[in-house]
């Protein structure tokens, strides 16, 4: 095996130890319905396998370490939106710590890099975003305001005890990176898988998505000024991600296991969050996987990708519209990871160290290379936002 597949497989093992540790309850939740039935089971898909030993007949079933985190009380994003400036002038990269397997070790060697900021014209690099305190990498998830300044990002602590921390960082007028502000919580969670973040239209909220060690999922809204945290669970999915802020942060849209479009109510969450349900907006057709989420500004319609097909349905649910169905290269993944600027008009994503701009107006793909001046085409080819 390469030094990169196994960099790879290293990284990724962590995410599948997680993953496969428990075993979803079907009936734990409570589901209501937007113009869909309930998400049909996932097909079988290719996965890695992980030889575990056999549990004893008197092994105790394996808990999250952590309760729920009930401190912030208004998990709704009620403030005035960052407004959208235009066409994006800059994105965002980020990446996972770069791993090298001296010899024919079989202990990885870490090494850091950072998030950077890039020009979203022509790909260039304009500057490294530096890391707070306790974070030594960046990490593979950043998030975007509507305003094409402000982002949320992960970082990734140190090799030995891993764990993700989130920070903010807003850019000036030139693209450069003021100084970043960490997010300290003031609940404890398990933060060592993160399946993606989204950050509100007000810059106000952080909300992110982790499995459950011993089944179920939970998505977390954030204050990223007080550190206050309000959590939710499912126990039906192992897997949420894609997460999008309604433009009025009452609600958050995702992902549940690549099978369907959900919806959470933040303002029943802030209620009862006992009796919170979620609702399904689209179910995936066949066995094409969903991936990512964006609201349109007006809130009324959510983008996702169907495959390689960008779409947009109703958030009431209803027929789909297809607005793009880019060429990928053979070797890329089944699905379309994507964000969305903050008019709605033009879609970023990234393959093998190069961005691709989507109109969705006209459905024209162009790309410009990713350069970095840190290990530059070393890794995985990082994630972006705009």
């Amino acid at each position: 095996m390469s030094s990169r597949a196994r960099a790879s497989a290293t990284l990724a093992g962590l995410v599948l130890a997680v993953l496969v540790a428990g075993c979803a309850d079907p009936a734990a939740d409570r589901v209501s319905l937007v113009g869909a039935t309930q998400p049909p089971a996932s097909p079988p898909q290719p996965s890695a396998t992980l030889l575990l030993p056999r549990p004893s007949p008197s092994s105790s079933p394996v808990r999250h370490p952590f309760p729920l985190a009930t401190s912030l009380t208004e998990p709704m994003a009620t403030g005035a939106p960052l407004p959208a400036t235009g066409r994006p002038r800059f994105f965002v990269s980020a990446r996972t710590p770069l791993v090298h397997f001296p010899g024919s070790s079989k202990t990885g060697v870490f090494t850091p890099v950072p998030p950077a900021v890039h020009d979203a014209g022509t790909g260039a690099f304009i500057a490294n975003i530096p890391l707070p305190p306790g974070i030594s990498s960046s990490w593979q998830l950043v998030a975007a305001a509507r305003d094409n300044r402000t982002f949320a990002i992960a970082g990734w602590t140190e090799p030995k005890n891993p764990e993700i921390r989130f920070f903010l960082v807003r850019l000036g007028a030139d693209g450069r990176p003021g100084k970043p502000v960490a997010i300290t919580q003031t609940d404890p969670d398990d933060l060592r898988v993160v399946q993606d973040l989204a950050l509100s239209a007000d810059g106000t909220r952080l909300a992110y998505a982790t499995p459950l060690i011993g089944g179920g999922a939970k998505i977390s809204v954030l204050d990223v000024a007080t550190g206050r945290r309000r959590d939710w669970k499912t126990m039906t999915h192992p897997m949420l991600d894609s997460l999008s802020w309604a433009p009025d942060g009452r609600s958050l849209a995702y992902v549940l296991g690549r099978r369907a479009i959900a919806s959470l109510d933040l303002t029943r969450l802030a209620a009862d969050p006992d009796r919170t349900t979620y609702q399904i907006i689209k179910n995936a057709t066949g066995a094409t996987p969903i991936e990512s989420l964006a609201h349109t500004p007006d809130g009324s319609a959510l983008i996702y990708a169907s495959g390689h097909t960008v779409e947009r349905v109703p958030v009431t649910g209803g027929p789909a519209q297809v607005l793009a169905h880019p060429e990928l290269p053979h070797d890329a993944s089944l699905t379309l990871r994507f964000t969305v600027d903050g008019t709605g008009e033009h879609l970023l994503y990234t393959h093998e160290w190069r961005a691709y701009q989507v109109g969705l107006a006209d459905g024209a793909v162009t790309s410009v290379p990713i350069t970095v001046d840190e290990r530059p085409g070393e890794g995985d080819s990082p994630r972006a936002a705009w």
